[in-house]
């Protein structure tokens, strides 16, 4: 399942997870975010017990996107321990997007 987080609960759904965290931060109006959609679905269902999976709206939540100085949809930033480890832009298949997960998971 992927969860929606906002600037008001991003601190204690991402940086306070005991999971590590991974976070697209997508919009509305941007297509590869949405063809991400399935992928994320999927990626979460496979990953449940290791790794979180949520989105977090740029145009809704500036606080956050500014902070984390993203200015390419979709981002993926992932967390852990609280703390961003790594950050990649674009689009991209399950197959891939795991293997980069694998380097710092």
């Amino acid at each position: 399942m992927v969860n929606e987080v906002t600037d008001a609960d991003f601190e204690a759904e991402v940086r306070g997870s005991d999971l590590p965290v991974l976070v697209e931060f997508t919009a509305d109006w941007c297509p590869p975010c949405r063809q991400m959609g399935p992928v994320l679905r999927a990626l979460a269902d496979e990953t449940g017990d290791r790794l979180k999976v949520v989105q977090l709206n740029v145009d809704h939540n500036p606080l956050t996107t500014n902070a984390y100085k993203v200015l390419s949809m979709p981002t993926f930033m992932v967390f852990s321990g609280g703390e961003p480890v790594k950050a990649m832009v674009g689009a991209r298949p399950k197959r891939r997007l795991l293997e980069e997960l694998d380097e710092v998971l």
